[in-house]
């Protein structure tokens, strides 16, 4: 079973920008369609963004849209969500998980979490 490790996360302005990483433990991470899902204190895991295999295709939670870029290398085995223009808001610890089945937005669809990376917008 592949492990996958996060990074990346730490404190920043409103309006900064963050590049988050997940790098997977083995060259099996082609075969799986990542996701990002994000956890503020208090709140249920939410869905951010996915990436399929192959020719990826990208999907995106409303809230997402315009801010957030998922994107995969599937060279390095890792899989990136660039968040632009930082909102209090995006405060949260931060997971990728690989797909398993069902709807990507779903965190029942993905049988595979890293240990999350925590972001902290300050304003």
């Amino acid at each position: 079973q592949v492990n996958l490790v996060e990074s990346g996360g730490g404190l920043v302005q409103v309006g900064g920008s963050l590049r988050l990483s997940c790098v997977a433990s083995d060259h099996t991470f082609y075969s799986y369609a990542m996701g990002w899902f994000r956890q503020a204190p208090g709140k249920d895991r939410e869905f951010v963004a996915a990436v399929t295999i192959a020719s990826p295709r990208t999907y995106y939670a409303d809230s997402a849209k315009g801010r957030f870029t998922i994107s995969r290398d599937d060279a390095k085995n890792t899989a990136f969500l660039q968040i632009d223009d930082l909102e209090p808001e995006d405060t949260a610890v931060y997971y990728c998980a690989a797909h398993s089945q069902g709807p990507y937005y779903a965190t029942t669809s993905y049988d595979v979490w890293g240990q999350g990376t925590q972001v902290t917008v300050s304003s």
